[in-house]
């Protein structure tokens, strides 16, 4: 009868650890998920000419859209909840900010700047 006692209560015991462990796992799957939907999609935008762009180096982590062609893309920018801006000081940054705003974006517009400013992300 002894043995048989210790048997269901090893079971139970185990059978208890076991949904323990499988909420944790659930809870951890949520977190990430989580992670996943509120992450913000972003673009970094080197407005400096091409030349400047091939020339005098650029952040391996951005786009090159010169100022003077800014405007064209626009429309594409607004897919990202994001747009991090850089040139050479900043004004052209500022620059294509206030076209970007004028056009009718409403999201996060960050002018950093340099280039040099940028810290590209590793995944």
């Amino acid at each position: 009868m002894t043995k048989i006692k210790s048997i269901i209560v090893a079971f139970v015991l185990l059978f208890t650890l076991t949904k323990c462990d499988s909420q944790t796992t659930k809870t951890n799957k949520m977190e990430n998920s989580k992670t996943t939907q509120t992450a913000t999609k972003e673009i970094i935008v080197d407005v400096r000419s091409v030349e400047e762009w091939n020339e005098d180096g650029h952040a391996d982590c951005s786009v090159n859209y010169p100022l003077d062609q800014f405007q064209g893309k626009i429309e594409e920018l607004k897919k990202y909840d994001k747009v991090i801006l850089v040139c050479r000081s900043g004004n052209r940054a500022g620059i294509a900010k206030a076209q970007l705003q004028s056009a009718g974006y409403t999201k996060e517009i960050e002018n950093l700047g340099p280039w040099q400013n940028v810290t590209c992300k590793t995944n």
